[in-house]
């Protein structure tokens, strides 16, 4: 902890290099990459499995009639992302604290950027050839993409998960802005999360699009939770920080089971228990706050920050090249649904290994160093930051 950083009354500082989940010698916080692929691995359940529409044309059938005793737990797969918002709040804290502004953009764009750019190139080829049925999107629309604000320029995307990072953007944007611009300390940290939180309450009330754009009441009380569990990771237990996750996860859940429950109705693919949303969180969280309390020191297996490492490609193209090959296995080759299932995901994670290996690996360090990021990041955030929440 900085010299610098105030400490509130009452509250027991915890060092950053102490038992508090740091598995591995660089600081990196394993038992995050294993969350992480877990989260990729259910939102990819939902998308092949989980719901109707174009994966429907993929396998020839509706997918409850390809898993008939799987595709309604498969259908709260999409919580995937959810839990991937409680990582992304703990890890930005973390990874933003302390450093400049420039450093936290450029790390952030690195990041983000190259695997994305492959993947929106990757897609639009595939989705060319003339055996795969899918449409591709429009040159102009394509280019858009490449930017990462087709949505909010009304474009068509590319990428069918790209929707979940047009969030990302707005929490660094937000955090950037309010916390390390000025700098990070626990007291601002706090009134970021309170302000953040009366705002999304006043967006949902008011009905205004500008604010609900700009705070996005659906989604940020999990990036909420996750920042106040990474104060109690940093700082120890105290009232406050615990009241910022008991908040978040309240409304949260809430948002949730608004947003994916309705009555049973046979119209619908699949019904989803709102008791079930709600524990799907609550265990999200759990997971979360056990790496916060230094509870996952058993997780110290070396592959984990190679599965994570893989996530961030994995949850790019998994859906739609995921749509192509379960067509070729299954519809081509006859391989049985639960079989294609598996040989898909597979599939998905050697090619995200190649993009990490081939693309990742080669472009982020010189894009990081080509935005002024370099070096300005400390060992330790740079250890730290390795593990994100999508990416």
């Amino acid at each position: 902890m900085s010299a610098t950083t105030p400490v509130l009354p009452g509250t027991r500082t915890r060092p950053p290099a102490g038992k508090a989940g740091r598995s591995g010698p660089s600081g990196r916080l394993r038992a995050l990459d294993g969350l992480r692929l877990i989260a990729a691995l259910m939102v990819a359940a939902y998308h092949y499995g989980g719901r109707d529409g174009d994966v429907s044309r993929a396998w020839g059938a509706s997918p409850r009639h390809e898993f008939p005793h799987l595709s309604a737990a498969f259908a709260y797969g999409c919580l995937g992302v959810q839990i991937f918002f409680v990582i992304s709040g703990f890890v930005i804290c973390m990874s933003g604290w302390g450093r400049p502004l420039r450093s936290f953009f450029a790390s952030r764009a690195a990041r983000l950027y190259p695997a994305y750019w492959a993947a929106i190139v990757l897609v639009t080829l595939v989705f060319a050839l003339p055996w795969v049925t899918y449409r591709p999107v429009s040159a102009s629309d394509a280019l858009v993409n490449l930017t990462m604000l087709q949505q909010p320029a009304g474009a068509e995307r590319v990428l069918g998960v790209c929707w979940t990072l047009w969030a990302e953007v707005r929490f660094y944007a937000l955090f950037a802005l309010f916390v390390v611009l000025p700098g990070a300390t626990r007291r601002r940290v706090v009134l970021f999360c309170a302000v953040w939180t009366l705002m999304t309450v006043v967006t949902t009330a008011s009905h205004v699009e500008f604010l609900r754009v700009v705070f996005m009441p659906e989604y940020a009380s999990f990036f909420i939770g996750g920042i106040g569990l990474y104060l109690i990771h940093r700082f120890g237990h105290d009232a406050l920080s615990w009241g910022i996750v008991a908040v978040s996860f309240l409304l949260g859940q809430h948002y949730a089971v608004r947003g994916l429950w309705h009555p049973p109705n046979p119209h619908y693919f699949s019904y989803r228990s709102p008791y079930v949303i709600i524990a799907v969180l609550a265990l999200g969280y759990a997971a979360v706050a056990a790496v916060a309390l230094g509870r996952t020191g058993w997780a110290n297996w070396r592959w984990l920050p190679f599965a994570g490492a893989l996530t961030y490609p994995f949850y790019l193209v998994h859906e739609h090249l995921g749509w192509v090959v379960i067509s070729a296995l299954h519809r081509g080759l006859g391989v049985p649904s639960y079989a294609a299932f598996a040989l898909t995901v597979l599939v998905m994670l050697v090619l995200a290994w190649a993009l990490h290996r081939w693309v990742e690996r080669r472009l982020t360090p010189v894009l990081r160093r080509s935005l002024g990021g370099g070096d300005a990041m400390s060992a330790g955030a740079r250890g730290r930051g390795a593990a994100g929440g999508l990416h």
